[in-house]
């Protein structure tokens, strides 16, 4: 249980960084993405740019596997 506690604190911790970075940089986070599709609806896909998909669909998810590696090599490392 510890251990899915450490993971989760290093997946949460990661993302609010990430979050916070991409909201500097213009990037739309899944926040601005679910808002668009609650006023657009379908065509928020539309309002979309090249890096915003990039980020949503390659580079978040892998930040969060990279954060989940992390949390889980510091329960190792300590226990």
């Amino acid at each position: 249980m510890l251990r899915i506690y450490i993971i989760g604190i290093s997946i949460l911790i990661i993302a609010v960084i990430a979050n916070g970075i991409v909201m500097k940089l213009g990037i739309k986070s899944w926040y601005d993405f679910i808002e668009l599709l609650q006023t657009h609806g379908s065509s928020a896909f539309g309002k979309l740019n090249i890096l915003d998909y990039a980020w949503l669909f390659v580079a978040y998810p892998l930040i969060l596997g990279f954060s989940y590696w992390i949390g889980d090599k510091i329960y190792q490392a300590t226990f």
